[in-house]
């Protein structure tokens, strides 16, 4: 049974080219062609603004083929060029904290840059809305780590990775508005492939496509153009200036209505001269070269409109220019063109559909530019088709354009979902400075996400099929870092220091925030940590946990007539036998001795010295020859009613009351106090009292270095 014939439709801007096309062993061979023009301006830049009128002419071109070929049910059609949007984007992240690269990492790389691009193509429309549009490829335009294009991430560490694709879209409702006239032509989509890609597949293989080739398809309204280079189609572009322009410029300088003009134009590309009849009735005979050179200036216009868009697109010229399409036609298009790009005249081509291989052409058909285009999409479509792919993400029924091998990561673009937001987020670090160096306390890795096909677990690029289920989750986020101060600090360093005879390991203090903490403390961000090597003997002694002793250091707390006093006590400490001091740094191998309360008590005198209270009132004297020391107290010292002695010793907190008295002179008898003289009656001998060697009595005053004598005379007779 002969299978059925290739039905390819190309809804243009002026006219619907419908085909039938025949897969053979050698090839394709062209079975019939119909086109028929709109009747109104129903199509506008590639895309369906009244899907009743383009019915109409679908409609016609499909009647007419059936009658001559049986009944026809499925048709390949294209989406129109002009309509592909095509943009560049470049993701970084920060792998610091992942150095190991793998390919499912570098496909969500590449997935989230996909992502970019189409959220800054739906942020030049007015509705913003990035799901409206439809992935149809991308391309990998370089990676790199840290700033430096590198071959391939996979294994890579360093700081920053980054990857930058250029990725073509079509709008849904392009897409959307083409299968409601089909459906209500009565027919079925069989296959849907790309304008530009249609035309490339059939001139371009992908052998060619490492070439920096521009291929333009020149139609009525619009000029398509698309730009192959490193094996791959690297940017699509249109023009609103096309063969329309050429007609409208013959019109205007011939006084044609727009049909007549149009045949006119036509006819240049088969006929030296040309017969005209204007509006007025007029009918002239002019020469090619006569129409051609008043509408010079429009095929100029048009040669620059396209070779500005191709430089847009391609940022330099490129290396050849194939043109296709009605317009292509257009005397002198060509050179022009090439002298605009500063090219030679051989690198650009009018192709027509004789240079397609394997392709037989009736000789009732035209192998003209006109027809590659429509062939092209019969013949891609065929081999390369495009099909829609229904699936579900989260529930949510999403129509995939299948012009590649489906993956996951397709899925979750069409749908929305937001792949730089599916990995947790590693879990906050800690930043703290020890000893001087800041230290960073990395977070928990977030987690990859919950990736389900059907069911089963998967990655962004397991291929998708129809009705397949895709169930996402975001990964959880990293929990934040957690630490100790023994995480953070190595082996504390020791010392030995001997102690009233004991010897004791101390170890280095550790100072968080200015306060002593342990190893075992938690620390949070931004704490500051430093070990502490060296201790004075006043911080040793809680360390060692010899409180007794540091109680001792501690001052002397005493209340003198109900005000607080407190005395420091000295000649308690000694370091390796010399007298020290509490805030005494203490080194490694050092000797310390501390006296305890006990040994060195406070007296009442050390009390009155400390609070410059004279004790006692004193002058020093001569009796007889002998230096004699004279003393009277100048206070009184009470404990809670209890009279105190110079040497009487005070506890901590004792209650003291010192009562100062009037400082009286001192008289002669008051050297009997500190002296021993036999003051009893002699018999026969006489008392004589002397003062500087001037006679005195018992009451008479002394002062400070006074010749004090008594001795015993004879009684004269």
């Amino acid at each position: 049974m002969e299978s059925s014939p290739i039905f390819g439709l190309d809804i243009g801007t002026r006219s619907v080219v419908g085909l039938l096309l025949k897969d053979s062993d050698d090839g394709y061979e062209i079975i019939d062609i119909e086109i028929q023009e709109h009747d109104e301006r129903s199509m506008v830049d590639g895309q369906i603004h009244n899907v009743m009128a383009v019915t109409k002419v679908i409609t016609t071109i499909k009647e007419k083929l059936e009658q001559k070929h049986g009944p026809l049910r499925k048709v390949c059609v294209a989406a129109a060029g002009r309509s592909l949007k095509t943009k560049r984007a470049k993701v970084e992240v920060d792998i610091t904290k992942k150095p190991m690269f793998e390919r499912k990492d570098i496909l969500h790389l590449e997935l989230s840059a996909v992502q970019k691009a189409q959220y800054e193509i739906a942020l030049e429309q007015e509705d913003h809305h990035s799901i409206n549009y439809y992935c149809v490829g991308y391309s990998v335009l370089s990676y790199q780590l840290d700033g430096e294009e590198i071959g391939s991430l996979v294994d890579q560490s360093g700081y920053v990775a980054s990857a930058e694709v250029i990725a073509t879209f079509l709008p849904k409702v392009v897409v959307e508005s083409l299968l409601a006239a089909l459906t209500r032509s009565g027919l079925e989509l069989e296959a849907l492939t790309l304008e530009p890609i249609a035309a490339i597949n059939v001139l371009i293989p992908p052998s060619m496509r490492r070439l920096n080739v521009a291929l333009v398809d020149i139609g009525a309204g619009t000029s398509d153009i698309a730009i192959t280079d490193l094996g791959t189609v690297t940017a699509y572009g249109m023009v609103p200036v096309a063969g329309d322009e050429i007609t409208e410029a013959i019109s205007d300088q011939f006084l044609l209505d727009f049909p007549e003009a149009e045949l006119v134009k036509r006819q240049l590309t088969t006929h030296e001269e040309v017969i005209i009849t204007d509006i007025l009735g007029f009918e002239t005979s002019y020469s090619r070269e006569d129409i051609i050179q008043p509408i010079s200036g429009a095929i100029e216009n048009l040669a620059h409109s396209i070779t500005s868009e191709i430089l847009n697109l391609n940022k330099k010229p490129p290396k050849a220019v194939m043109l296709v399409g009605g317009g292509s036609m257009t005397p002198n298009l060509a050179k022009e063109i090439a002298k605009s790009l500063q090219l030679p005249e051989n690198r650009v081509a009018i192709r027509g559909i004789d240079a397609i291989k394997s392709l037989s052409i009736p000789p009732s058909i035209p192998a003209g530019p006109e027809l590659v285009t429509p062939i092209g999409i019969a013949i891609a479509a065929k081999e390369s088709p495009v099909e829609y792919v229904s699936v579900r993400v989260n529930e949510q029924t999403i129509r995939l354009f299948d012009i590649k091998q489906l993956t996951v990561g397709d899925g979750l673009i069409a749908a929305g979902v937001e792949l730089s937001k599916l990995y947790g987020k590693p879990g906050m670090a800690i930043m703290v400075t020890v000893n001087g160096r800041l230290i960073s306390i990395p977070g928990e890795h977030g987690q990859p996400p919950i990736l389900e096909r059907n069911g089963e677990a998967c990655n962004l690029d397991t291929p998708l099929k129809e009705g397949d289920a895709i169930f996402v989750q975001a990964g959880a986020h990293g929990k934040s870092a957690v630490a100790t101060v023994g995480d953070v600090l190595e082996a504390l360093p020791s010392s030995t220091v001997t102690i009233n005879g004991k010897s004791y390991q101390v170890a280095a203090k550790i100072i968080k925030n200015g306060n002593t903490t342990t190893l075992e403390d938690a620390i949070k961000d931004r704490d500051v940590i430093d070990m502490k090597h060296s201790y004075t003997i006043e911080e040793i002694l809680p360390t060692l946990h010899l409180y007794d002793l540091s109680q001792s250091l501690k001052p002397f707390v005493v209340f003198l007539n109900k005000k607080k006093i407190s005395i420091l006590l000295e000649d308690l400490i000694t370091k390796n036998g010399v007298k020290a001091h509490p805030n005494t740094w203490v080194q490694n191998g050092d000797v310390i001795n501390i006296k305890g309360i006990e040994k060195h008590p406070l007296t009442v005198e050390t009390l009155l010295t400390h609070q410059e209270i004279p004790a006692l009132h004193e002058i020093t004297v001569f009796f007889n020859g002998q230096q004699v020391k004279i003393t009277k107290p100048l206070v009184e010292v009470n404990r809670q009613g209890q009279t105190l002695e110079l040497h009487s010793q005070i506890l901590p907190s004792d209650q003291i009351t010192v009562t100062v008295k009037a400082k009286d002179p001192f008289i002669f008898q008051d050297v009997f106090r500190f002296v021993e003289f036999n003051l009893s009656a002699q018999e026969s001998k006489t008392l004589s009292i002397l003062r500087n060697e001037n006679n005195a009595s018992f009451s008479t005053p002394i002062h400070t270095g006074d010749q004090l004598e008594i001795k015993w005379t004879e009684k004269k007779s």
